[in-house]
């Protein structure tokens, strides 16, 4: 017994069915890009919270320079460790993306600057 020649137009499949069609659009790329604008969003609530603390600080007698850069570094925490990681809970991709940048943000400025300008430097309050 001879086996049949094969059919030409047959196109051969696997077993299993083709593969599944690639999901639409990856999310990568939009974790990313919120990850930069949240670290540009962190950086000008730095700047605008730094502003205000280092004026009510050269406003204040020298024994009250102390509360207004205690309150601005809970601000800056508040705002880049807490609503970062309050953001990145929620697991969509661009909260995700903005929380990631937040955090990022607040450690870049704090290793960059010697930790004055999120407040975390000792020498802010002696």
């Amino acid at each position: 017994m001879s086996m049949p020649p094969p059919d030409p137009n047959h196109r051969w499949q696997p077993p299993y069915g083709p593969p599944p069609p690639p999901s639409s659009g990856s999310s990568t790329g939009v974790v990313v890009a919120l990850a930069f604008a949240g670290l540009a969003l962190y950086s000008v609530v730095n700047v605008i919270v730094g502003f205000f603390v280092f004026f009510a600080a050269a406003m204040g007698s020298n024994g009250s320079n102390i509360l207004p850069v205690a309150v601005g570094t809970a601000v800056l925490a508040l705002v880049g460790l807490g609503a970062g990681i309050a953001l990145v809970i929620i697991r969509k991709p661009w909260t995700r993306g903005l929380g990631l940048g937040l955090m990022i943000g607040w450690a870049l400025w704090s290793i960059l600057s010697a930790g004055i300008c999120t407040g975390l430097n000792p020498g802010l309050y002696a």
